[in-house]
């Protein structure tokens, strides 16, 4: 404890009131020796940047139990498809200057639900760099990442939709070793028709 109190830059006081609150996970136990390692350090380096960021302790812990209830990334990118999405790795404080002031320990849960989120060891890993990219600058316009997540629900939904109908058709009149190679014909037709819509929306507004 002392050692890693040391490498952290606080206290040994500090560090038993960290491990009270539960803001990091307990050593591995030897008999009566307990083991501290480097995620141990990384989490209390993390926890000094969020505080020099303006976060108080509470709302750590609360990021931390967000986190730590995240899908493993595992679970999630471990599937043998192809995919056109780029995943990209975070640290915590990465992740807190992509979206300064509106990583909410309530964002990081809608985020992690989604699945736009996902955790492996100590870093964080956002699924799609074009969704994290986004998403930031939608932020950096002045739209709440609460709202932004909120619509990203909702887009979730129609695309889902979107992808069964899609998903039936080719089914229908392709055969199944076909399906991939077919899969821009349909991208193709959403993004044409999210195109035209978009422009009567813009071109009807008030």
């Amino acid at each position: 404890m002392e050692e890693l109190a040391a490498a952290a830059g606080i206290t040994v006081r500090t560090l038993r009131f960290y491990r009270e609150r539960g803001l990091i996970p307990p050593p591995r136990r030897e008999g009566r020796i307990a083991w501290y390692d480097e995620q141990h350090l990384a989490r209390l380096r993390t926890i000094a940047a969020l505080l020099e960021r303006g976060h108080t302790l509470n709302g750590i812990a609360d990021l931390t139990t967000a986190f730590e209830s995240g899908r493993n990334v595992r679970e999630v990118l471990a599937i043998d498809v192809p995919s056109e999405e780029e995943p990209v790795r975070l640290t915590p404080e990465e992740l807190a200057d992509r979206f300064a002031g509106e990583v909410t320990p309530e964002n990081l849960a809608a985020a992690l639900d989604l699945g736009y989120l996902v955790t492996d060891g100590e870093e964080i890993v956002h699924v799609s760099r074009r969704l994290l990219d986004v998403s930031a600058a939608l932020v950096r316009e002045g739209v709440p990442l609460a709202d932004v997540l909120k619509a990203g629900a909702r887009v979730r939904e129609h695309a889902e939709a979107l992808a069964e109908l899609f998903t039936e058709l080719l089914r229908a009149h392709a055969a199944e070793e076909d399906l991939w190679r077919l899969r821009p014909l349909a991208k193709s037709v959403v993004e044409a028709e999210l195109s035209m819509a978009l422009d009567r929306r813009l071109r009807d507004a008030p």
